[in-house]
């Protein structure tokens, strides 16, 4: 796991990448037409990590971020604006709460989920 975080004269701040992985997660569950998230394709971290990080990958680079994001849609949700809502949402997130510039969101549709309703 890259654990790279923000250092200062007083010391060194960490950002665990499932703490990241947490937040983008919420964020990308609060947008409307987003009706879970979806599992990742399979990598040894899905064995190991946490509801979170089997949703959301990040990749950290030199104090950038870079994450991906895979959703179930609502059906009937329009895919371009769910999925630009997503990524705004996530990047306003991740920087705000951790102040590490976030320089791609890619959101992965894995499948829609029907209405519950009907």
């Amino acid at each position: 796991m890259d654990n790279k975080g923000v250092r200062r004269s007083e010391g060194s701040c960490i950002i665990a990448e499932e703490v990241i992985a947490a937040i983008a997660s919420t964020a990308a569950l609060e947008i409307s037409g987003v009706a879970g998230m979806a599992p990742r394709p399979n990598d040894l971290r899905n064995f190991i990590g946490s509801g979170a990080c089997k949703s959301v990958r990040v990749v950290n680079n030199d104090n950038v971020t870079s994450l991906d994001v895979y959703i179930f849609m609502s059906a009937g949700a329009n895919i371009p604006d769910t999925a630009g809502g997503v990524q705004q949402a996530v990047k306003v997130a991740v920087q705000s709460m951790t102040g590490k510039p976030v320089t791609k969101v890619n959101v992965h549709i894995a499948g829609l989920m029907p209405d519950p309703e009907k």
